[in-house]
């Protein structure tokens, strides 16, 4: 993202720069005020570098009259819920940008405002990255940069048979949010769609809960594309079956609302993905350890399932019978 005149960039593109993704760089000494190709850094003392990638595009991941301050704290929290699914603490992001001809400069300030409240908050900065022009949707992409103490990075793999299947948050605002900005959730009131529209649009980071559960946790990602099948990676990854007991899914009260007037929705909460919560693997001896790290955080935790020999996941009702889901999330391959 240099702002050199060098090269054939677009026309504007580095008065664009300056003006709207400068001032993100403004305080991190190593993205050189985005001058240079590339920007420098220095891993902070006995730690460890932790990089992530994740892409947005319109009508994808968010809706194209979704407010663009929204959209710019959206890219920048599904990345930093990388980081805390690893335990690892934010440095700083690269950003990319490919943006269709229409994209107006009140866009591009709105995102970079809200680019910014959510850096004040997380304590990252923009040290680079680079601007296009696309004939198709606004595509974001971003690359989080973050440190975790040397050895202690949380991972997929590792859960152990009969460690116990732990979430944090709710489970199913996103899915839900999504149902509810484009009009099918009306029998809710405007305060229960306005909460899960609001999950979906900005889903919460949980970086304190990440580094908390560090020595704790055997497995832990964060569930970006459906529960069910965000558990099965951490089955596959430790070669063991994990149960998830649907009645134990924390759901928010308007969660549980929409689910009271529709029972089908139940199997939307757990694979329609976008929660961005955590969900782990903790032995079942450190039960009280996971519950006061998670009160340390400041973030409510529940326990489950389980996880055991075998593979796969099987989701069972309050009778103990598995439950036909259809399928375990979103897929953007299949």
């Amino acid at each position: 993202m240099s702002t050199s005149e060098e090269g054939d960039a677009l026309p504007g593109e580095f008065a664009l720069i300056a003006r709207h993704f400068r001032p993100l760089a403004a305080h991190a000494p190593g993205a050189l005020a985005l001058s240079d190709d590339a920007a420098l850094l220095d891993p902070p003392p006995g730690r460890t570098l932790v990089l992530a990638a994740d892409a947005m595009v319109a009508g994808v991941h968010f809706l194209p009259d979704d407010p663009p301050e929204t959209i710019g704290r959206k890219l920048l929290r599904v990345n930093l819920s990388d980081l805390a699914a690893m335990g690892a603490e934010p440095l700083g992001y690269l950003m990319t940008t490919a943006l269709s001809k229409d994209t107006g400069d009140p866009w591009l300030a709105a995102f970079a405002a809200g680019l910014a409240e959510d850096q004040a908050r997380f304590g990252c900065y923009l040290l680079g990255g680079d601007t296009v022009s696309t004939t198709g949707p606004v595509t974001l992409s971003l690359t989080i940069i973050g440190s975790v103490p040397k050895g202690a990075a949380l991972k997929r793999s590792g859960a152990r048979a009969g460690d116990a299947l732990w979430v944090s948050g709710t489970i199913g605002d996103g899915a839900l949010g999504l149902l509810a900005l484009t009009g099918r959730l009306d029998e809710l009131g405007g305060e229960g769609r306005a909460h899960l529209a609001s999950r979906y649009r900005l889903p919460e980071p949980r970086l304190a809960l990440g580094a908390a559960l560090g020595g704790l946790a055997t497995a832990c990602m964060d569930v970006s594309d459906g529960l069910v099948q965000d558990v099965g990676h951490l089955a596959r990854g430790a070669g063991l079956a994990a149960t998830i007991e649907a009645a134990a899914v924390p759901l928010s009260p308007p969660a549980a609302e929409a689910v009271a007037a529709d029972p089908t929705r139940l199997a939307t909460c757990l694979t329609g993905g976008d929660d961005y919560e955590l969900v782990f693997a903790a032995p079942e001896a450190a039960a009280d350890a996971v519950r006061a790290a998670a009160a340390r955080a400041g973030v409510p935790v529940a326990r489950i399932g389980a996880f055991g020999p075998g593979s796969g996941v099987t989701v069972t009702g309050a009778d103990g019978a598995p439950l036909r889901l259809g399928r375990g999330g979103w897929s953007h391959v299949a």
